[in-house]
């Protein structure tokens, strides 16, 4: 094989056909002056609210704080890797990934909730290498989001990616949304998305469930 060529059974796909979040590789640019504003802010908010920022330990806790929340949001940037899928050759039953550890900022109070995934699949031309379904869950994690909505798109963009017959998606996650205010309720909130063959087929999300249970 000659230097600089796909193996044949790599297929690179093709993300202009369609408007697809994890296609959509956007570089966030955030200007020196902008960010010293942001810096700012955050200051002012944080002194506002009690925290004394004239100690070793505060002085930089606005910087940190920012780099924190660009580092947990960098889903928005798309992942070019999720960009390669294989030959099926013949794989039958489920491709199950998890627990696949998982944490996201709730939209609604941009407090952390984290959990695990499970992600399952049944093979149609088309697989995607294990580690892309973590890849998959965190592209979509790594943004403001809610838990719903999360699940929804790591089915959906599943379906995109490889066209299976069928797809199935997990999540159980604690809220520090609900911990920390409000109720103050130390539980965890399940969810299940299913699509294709595993809408149709009680049986088989039945094996799935009892699987990511098990």
């Amino acid at each position: 094989m000659s230097e600089g060529m796909e193996p044949d059974n790599v297929f690179e796909l093709d993300p202009t056909h369609s408007r697809a979040a994890w296609a959509d590789l956007l570089e966030r640019d955030i200007a020196p002056e902008d960010w010293t504003r942001y810096r700012a802010a955050v200051a002012e908010i944080f002194d506002a609210f009690g925290m004394d920022l004239d100690t070793p330990g505060t002085r930089e806790t606005p910087e940190r704080f920012l780099r924190a929340l660009f580092d947990a949001t960098a889903g928005y940037e798309g992942d070019p890797k999720l960009l390669t899928a294989f030959p099926a050759e013949g794989v039958g039953g489920h491709v199950i990934e998890g627990p696949i550890s998982f944490s996201a900022l709730c939209e609604h109070h941009a407090l952390p909730f984290f959990g695990a995934a499970h992600v399952g699949y049944v093979a149609g031309e088309e697989i995607i290498g294990i580690s892309k379904l973590t890849r998959l869950v965190r592209l979509y994690a790594r943004r403001f989001t809610v838990q719903e909505r999360l699940g929804e798109q790591i089915a959906d963009t599943l379906v995109e990616l490889i066209e299976p017959e069928g797809v199935a998606v997990h999540l159980e996650a604690s809220h520090l949304c609900t911990q920390m205010r409000g109720v103050e309720e130390y539980s965890r909130t399940v969810t299940t998305f299913w699509r294709g063959s595993f809408e149709e087929d009680a049986e088989l999300r039945r094996e799935f469930l009892q699987l990511v249970r098990g």
